[in-house]
């Protein structure tokens, strides 16, 4: 590595590490205020959230951060008139591009890994955190909304001291099939067990309702243990999206959510076929046809999100590379030392081509009217336009 592309280097790097600490910890609050507001956890959990949001904060920032460091690297060299003094000296000004080339190439890479982490092992960390952290959220929002539920718990309450529920009301429904039972107390106390994975809620002098069926009394102290999972806000991963599962775990639902379809398809025809044979057409159009075509919709836009989801995130991860093809040869061109104004300049037609090219394929291939590989359009066209910028460098 001559000097030249050492100091370029030395450069990136230096400006890199900066913007990136301060616009990732810019992010990791931002994060931070969206889960207490809507968690209502507390300090103690806040801290330990800090890992797992911080590989979301970083997929985020990376492909900004390197693109404010292009510009801001190259635009000082251009106007400090080094570009055109290295071109009076006969040597291409791929010298001082090719350190930002390769450092982009592996940022990109290090990007898809944080875009698979971030899902895979970071926004299940926050789902612990506040799955283990129940009691005392359920406790804050008791406070301050004398509420608190969930898709299966629910609790209100007249007042909360201390720890204790004043005429409290909980529902609770142990399943989808199953009724709800609820449940009237003078008092309550909330305990979690993290080692049971169980909010056991204690009662005392309450009834017991099972949906209007049957009401039993409870004259002296009564405990019920509910699941953390149904007691919390935090999703189940069964309730998980394909945009939050790992890559792994990406083909493996795949294969499952291909075999589900076949077999349904399946069983329509054969039933199909009978109803037919049997000269039954009215039943073709009934309720239970619709609910099968329904499911079946379901399934299949479930399948075009999995297939979407592995070339989304790689082609996230390499608008890294994708915008420094765009911000290092456009800042040489623009021969501006102004950070800010080169930075915005370049980043513009990003916000204009890329951002509305890569809504338009992600959003064409999970609802399967485009192939998976339409959302690397907007990188594509960056590519290509950033190879003419790059090839006016090197010639004028």
């Amino acid at each position: 590595m001559g000097i030249v592309s050492r100091y370029v280097l030395f450069e990136l790097l230096k400006v890199f590490l900066v913007a990136l600490v301060a616009m990732t910890g810019f992010v990791i609050i931002i994060g931070i205020v969206k889960e207490t507001s809507s968690q209502g956890i507390g300090p103690a959990q806040i801290v330990r959230l800090i890992p797992y949001i911080l590989p979301d904060a970083l997929r985020f920032t990376l492909p900004g951060t390197l693109l404010f460091t292009a510009c801001m690297v190259y635009g000082r060299l251009s106007g400090n008139n080094e570009v055109m003094a290295i071109k009076a000296m006969g040597i291409s000004p791929l010298v001082l591009l090719w350190p930002v080339l390769v450092l982009a190439v592996g940022l990109s890479l290090v990007a898809v890994w944080l875009n698979d982490v971030a899902v895979s092992w970071g926004q299940a960390g926050v789902r612990r955190v506040v799955v283990e952290a129940v009691e005392s959220v359920a406790y804050g929002m008791l406070r301050t909304q004398r509420s608190y539920s969930t898709s299966r718990f629910s609790v209100t309450v007249k007042a909360v001291r201390d720890r204790t529920l004043i005429s409290p009301v909980i529902t609770y429904q142990a399943s989808a099939d199953s009724p709800p039972v609820m449940f009237r107390a003078e008092e309550a106390e909330l305990r979690s067990d993290r080692a049971e994975n169980a909010l056991t809620i204690i009662f005392r002098n309450g009834t017991m309702d099972w949906d209007g069926v049957a009401t039993m009394q409870i004259p002296d102290t009564f405990e019920q243990p509910i699941p953390l999972d149904a007691a919390s806000q935090a999703r189940t991963a069964a309730q998980l999206s394909p945009a939050q599962l790992g890559l792994s775990e990406i083909s493996g639902q795949l294969e499952s959510q291909k075999r589900m379809i076949e077999v349904l398809q399946e069983e329509m025809a054969a039933t199909a076929a009978y109803q037919m044979l049997a000269g039954d057409f009215t039943a073709l159009k009934d309720a239970e046809w619709e609910k099968r075509r329904q499911t079946l919709d379901a399934m299949k836009n479930k399948l075009y999100r999995l297939q979407t989801e592995p070339w989304r995130r790689w082609a996230n991860g390499f608008s890294c590379l994708c915008f420094v093809l765009i911000g290092a040869p456009m800042a040489i061109r623009l021969r501006n030392s102004d950070v800010l104004a080169t930075f915005f300049v370049c980043f513009l037609p990003i916000l204009v081509v890329y951002y509305p090219l890569l809504t338009y394929g992600v959003d064409g291939s999970k609802r399967g009217a485009l192939p998976p590989c339409s959302v690397w359009l907007g990188n594509v066209i960056l590519v290509v336009w950033g190879a003419w910028l790059l090839r006016r460098v090197v010639r004028y």
